[in-house]
């Protein structure tokens, strides 16, 4: 069965441990030279940067969040042994942990540890395609030769160079394709390297329940178990056509994901479909004020976001959370496309000001939706002259940031104290 050393790649035929280095870090498997597809996710990224910037964290359990009344975007494994987990509230994490270290995200800095990582895959491969700030799916078929090695060495190279040159950890997941390799990056965190081959996968997925499906959330898994499917062997038993007359083209997925078969391919330039911002409050927020305060800030920030991309969009979307946890979202289309703060925050505010009737809210944010390249955003306004003066005034602060930092201006309704 072929296998090499994690640690110093030395090709290990037998053994547990490797003879060359002594390390029990060896990886095997029977289909290990012919897998090319992987998925690889950065271990608890946010919390692992922090401390990375700060060894004296490292012993301690961590969660990035902010405030009593905002959720836990990362939480580290010391942390999550005592029950923390991402998306939980503050509070609930604080109570679960008490003596938790609790650092405010820096969204600026992950992003550019984030972008170090992407340029090491793309060292790999130009097949990678980003699934979010922390993780990628990565397709290396081909690239033996290129490299003079398998897939799975190159993978094992590339996060040992993470681990040396950037300071953080991955965790790999190698298939046949992007369910099963998803699947198998979860299987051995932190650090961790898991193999999942198509012979096998039928049975690793049969005791699992349906849920484990992607896209089969709570309203779907309890009709599907209505129905008689609650594991994903029940969807293996079934035959092909009736899941598709029961549930049309969701049947036929369902039926080739239940048994590790999955035909989507890697996508390097993969749509991304909005840039949204949000913000959850300290306390509710009931007053125009307060809130046109906090949108403003949201704006400037999907603006920046944009530009950073060279993106515009078409659609403004604003999204309310209610004290009692409703979200209501409004959204309007645009004549043109826009990367312009300034026009973000007036269509959003226009749509703000139809939800000021005492309702009290404990989250606002804005997105920008309908995307296309920056080219062609923003045309000038020959009816609101004034329009066309505040995009270039936007323009020059822009400019102004650029080489003094975001702070060095700050727009008179951000520099506002006050909230009721």
């Amino acid at each position: 069965m072929p296998g090499f050393c994690r640690d110093c790649f030395a090709d290990v035929p037998q053994d547990t441990r490797c003879p060359a280095c002594h390390s029990s870090r060896v990886l095997r498997h029977p289909e290990l030279d012919m897998l090319t597809i992987a998925h690889v996710d950065c271990d608890a990224f946010y919390a692992t940067v922090e401390k990375r910037d700060d060894p004296s964290l490292n012993d301690k359990p961590l969660i990035v969040g902010g405030g009593t009344r905002g959720v836990v975007t990362t939480a580290c494994y010391i942390a999550r042994t005592f029950g923390v987990r991402s998306a939980m509230p503050m509070f609930e994490a604080r109570r679960l942990c008490p003596h938790a270290t609790i650092v405010r995200p820096d969204m600026d800095k992950y992003a550019g540890v984030s972008r170090q990582v992407r340029a090491l895959m793309m060292e790999l491969t130009p097949q990678v395609e980003p699934i979010s700030i922390d993780e990628a799916f990565i397709d290396l078929t081909g690239t033996e030769r290129l490299h003079g090695m398998s897939a799975a060495k190159s993978l094992a190279r590339f996060a040992a160079k993470v681990q040396r040159d950037i300071g953080i950890t991955v965790s790999v997941g190698l298939s046949c394709n992007k369910f099963l390799a998803k699947i198998a990056s979860d299987l051995d965190k932190p650090r961790g390297f898991a193999v999942l081959g198509q012979a096998e996968a039928a049975k690793f997925l049969a005791p699992r329940p349906v849920s484990f499906i992607y896209g089969v959330g709570k309203v779907a898994a309890a009709r599907l178990e209505k129905d008689g499917f609650r594991l994903i062997a029940d969807l293996q038993r079934a035959d092909e056509r009736d899941l598709m007359r029961r549930y049309g083209a969701e049947g036929l997925r369902l039926s080739r994901l239940c048994r590790g078969i999955d035909v989507r391919e890697v996508d390097p330039v993969r749509e991304r479909k909005s840039v949204s911002a949000e913000n959850t409050f300290e306390r509710d927020l009931a007053s125009f004020r307060p809130l046109e305060k906090r949108l403003w800030a949201a704006a400037e920030e999907v603006s920046d976001r944009l530009k950073e991309k060279k993106l515009s969009g078409s659609t403004v979307t604003l999204k309310l959370k209610t004290s009692d946890f409703r979200i209501l979202t409004r959204a309007r289309s645009l004549e043109s496309p826009t990367q312009l703060a300034d026009r973000i925050f007036a269509v959003s505010r226009e749509l703000l000001a139809r939800e000021i009737n005492g309702t009290r809210y404990r989250l606002l944010g804005v997105g920008v939706s309908a995307l296309a390249e920056a080219e062609g955003a923003d045309p000038a306004d020959l009816i609101d002259t004034g329009a066309t003066r505040r995009a270039a005034a936007e323009r020059a602060i822009d400019r102004v940031r650029g080489k003094f930092g975001h702070d060095a201006v700050v727009k008179g309704l951000a520099m506002d104290g006050e909230d009721e």
